[in-house]
């Protein structure tokens, strides 16, 4: 058994989302360079190598890639013979989401209550906390900022199982395009298909740390998610919705086994920037 206080993780979680503000994920920045050698419209091009040099700037003055630094998304894998002390883990996140946002001097956008009165918190917590267990004796923190331009262009459908692939592929498709330039694309698609409601837009966010140039295990998935690369590729909305080619750096799909009469698809969009970091304590 191995005993971590959280003190470790408030400290790790501040550090985390400053890095997930502040620095490109590398696949990311890749992709970005990259798009400029395939798009095909000019001023796509144009778009493309200022996104560049704005994720340089950024890590070279350590400051925010954009103004909405958005709200905290917070993976954890807690290794089953890790003991974890010092107090509660859900305080200790948030409280490491509050002093790295302060310290670093990000936007807060988190309101109390999301109808009525939507008061600012003044510290950008909560963060949304997901949790699992594993094997082994080590913490994992993943956190990724997310901003709601591209989040409020999610969706997500209770698709019967006739629909098959061909449904799949016209919900994501149609999803993108409905988005246009909102998500400030070029985007970032995570897919989560199977499970219930809940568990396929886990699946969709969870997606999306995964890095674009790497597939799915599965050679069905992975086949899926190169077609939908190129099918969305194909809608025109291009760098930042201003048309071209380059309408997504990539799409990553997520499953879970369903039951017999469903097949749950969600759509998460992510914008160009696509923002995470990861610690391992």
């Amino acid at each position: 058994m191995r005993t971590i206080d959280v003190g470790k993780i408030t400290e790790a979680v501040a550090k985390l989302a400053m890095d997930a503000n502040y620095y490109l994920a590398q696949d990311i920045y890749n992709a970005l360079d990259a798009g400029r050698a395939d798009e095909e419209s000019p001023l796509g091009r144009e778009i493309l190598g200022q996104l560049v040099k704005n994720a340089c700037i950024a890590k070279e003055k350590a400051v925010p890639i954009c103004q909405d630094t958005g709200m905290a998304v917070v993976f954890m894998e807690i290794g089953q013979d890790v003991h974890l002390v010092g107090g509660s883990l859900e305080d200790a996140v948030n409280a490491g989401v509050a002093k790295g946002y302060g310290e670093g001097y990000l936007r807060k956008s988190l309101v109390d209550d999301p109808l009525f009165a939507r008061r600012n918190t003044g510290d950008n917590t909560p963060a949304v906390l997901h949790t699992a267990l594993v094997s082994g004796d080590k913490v994992k923190i993943a956190l990724a900022p997310k901003g709601f331009g591209s989040e409020n262009m999610s969706a997500l459908k209770m698709q019967v199982p006739a629909e098959g692939v061909q449904g799949v592929k016209k919900f994501v498709v149609d999803t993108v395009a409905a988005a246009g330039s909102n998500p400030c694309p070029p985007i970032v698609v995570g897919v989560g298909i199977g499970g219930t409601i809940e568990k396929a837009a886990y699946l969709a966010k969870k997606a999306l740390l995964r890095p674009v140039d790497r597939r799915n295990p599965h050679p069905d998935y992975a086949r899926l998610e190169e077609e939908l690369l190129e099918l969305v590729n194909r809608t025109g909305v291009g760098p930042q919705g201003l048309g071209g080619t380059v309408t997504a750096l990539g799409v990553n799909v997520e499953y879970f086994p369903a039951h017999i009469a469903g097949m749950p698809v969600a759509v998460n969009i992510s914008c160009h920037a696509t923002r995470h970091a990861e610690i391992e304590l």
